[in-house]
C-alpha cells in the first residue's frame, strides 16, 4: 500500500475509505460493514467518519466493522463546529469513543470553521492528546487565510491534515492551498475524490480509462492519488466497489494521460474559494 507521511512522521495508506452517508439504512448494513472488512483486508486501513454522519449512526457502525480488529485500522473522526469549544470538544469525543467502541480516535478533525476560536479548539485538542483520547489532530474544509491563522497559534503547527473537497472538477486547492500544504509537509484528504459519482465519464476520462482498461472512474480516483502529498478517501459501500477502488491505486497515468485530463479539467489560474459539499 504506497503511504502518505503526517508531519508528525507517522505513514498512513494514501487510499483510505471514506463513510459518508452509511449506516443510515440498516437493509445495507451487512453489506457496508462487509465493505469495510474487506478495505482492510486490502490494506485501505484509514477509515474515515464524524460525528456529524448520521447524527453518530455511522460511528457506530464503524465499531461494529472494527470489532476485534481496531488495531489494524488508523481511525479519523470529526468534531462538528459549534461542538468545538474546550468542553464541547472533549464532551464530543467522549461520544465519539463510545459509539466507536475504542479508546482512542487516531486522528481528529475539526469538521469546518465556526464560531469557536481556533485556539480554544486547539486547546482541546492538545489536552486529548495529552490523555491519549486521540492521536493526532486537524482540521477540514479550511482554505488558505484560516490555514495561515491557524499556523499563527499556539500548537497551530501541530495541525496533522486539512481535509477538503478535491477531485478533476474541484480543482480550486492547486491554487494555493496545496502548495502552502506541501511547504509545511501537510498532507491533504480529498474527500469525494471522484465527486460522489458525478464525475463526468465520457470525453477525456473514456478515452483514459480505454487505453488502461479500466473504468472512468478509476481513472479519477487514478488522478487523484497521483499526487504523494494527497490521502484519498473514496466511499464504496460493496465489497465489489471497495476492490475496484483498491486496483485504481494501481494505475499509473503517464503524460499524455495527465494532458489529456488538464485539458478536459483544467487547473485553476486563479484564487477561488474553497468548495465544499
Amino acid at each position: 500500500m504506497k503511504t502518505v507521511t503526517l508531519p508528525s512522521g507517522v505513514k498512513v495508506p494514501a487510499l483510505g475509505q471514506g463513510t459518508w452517508f452509511m449506516g443510515e439504512q440498516r437493509a445495507r448494513r451487512a453489506d457496508e460493514i462487509a465493505a469495510l472488512q474487506h478495505g482492510i483486508d486490502l490494506g485501505m486501513t484509514l477509515i474515515d467518519t464524524a460525528e456529524m454522519y448520521g447524527d453518530g449512526a455511522t460511528e457506530e457502525l464503524v465499531g461494529e466493522a472494527l470489532a476485534g480488529r481496531r488495531d489494524e485500522a488508523f481511525l479519523v473522526s470529526k468534531v462538528y463546529p459549534w461542538n468545538a469549544s474546550r468542553k464541547g470538544t472533549r464532551q464530543a469525543c467522549e461520544r465519539s469513543l463510545k459509539r466507536l467502541k475504542t479508546d482512542r480516535i487516531d486522528l481528529y478533525l475539526l469538521h469546518w470553521r465556526g464560531n469557536v476560536p481556533f485556539r480554544d479548539t486547539i486547546a482541546a485538542m492538545e489536552e486529548l492528546v495529552a490523555e491519549g483520547k486521540i492521536r493526532y489532530w486537524g482540521v477540514s474544509n479550511l482554505d488558505t487565510d484560516d490555514m495561515d491563522e491557524l499556523y499563527e497559534l499556539l500548537d497551530g503547527e501541530r495541525c496533522q491534515v486539512d481535509q477538503v473537497l478535491y477531485n478533476l472538477t474541484r480543482r480550486g486547492p492547486e491554487y494555493d492551498l496545496l502548495p502552502w500544504c506541501r511547504e509545511r509537509r501537510m498532507p491533504i484528504m480529498a474527500y469525494s475524490p471522484i465527486e460522489q459519482g458525478r464525475v463526468p465519464v465520457d470525453g477525456a476520462l473514456a478515452d483514459v480509462a480505454a487505453r488502461h482498461g479500466v473504468s472512468p472512474y478509476q481513472v479519477a480516483l487514478a488522478w487523484v492519488l497521483r499526487d504523494d502529498k494527497v490521502i484519498a478517501i473514496p466511499k464504496a459501500a460493496r465489497v465489489e466497489h471497495v476492490a475496484e477502488n483498491r486496483a485504481a491505486l494501481d494505475i499509473a497515468l503517464d503524460a499524455d494521460d495527465l494532458a489529456a485530463l488538464d485539458a478536459e479539467f483544467p487547473p485553476p489560474d486563479c484564487k477561488t474559494p474553497l468548495e465544499m459539499l
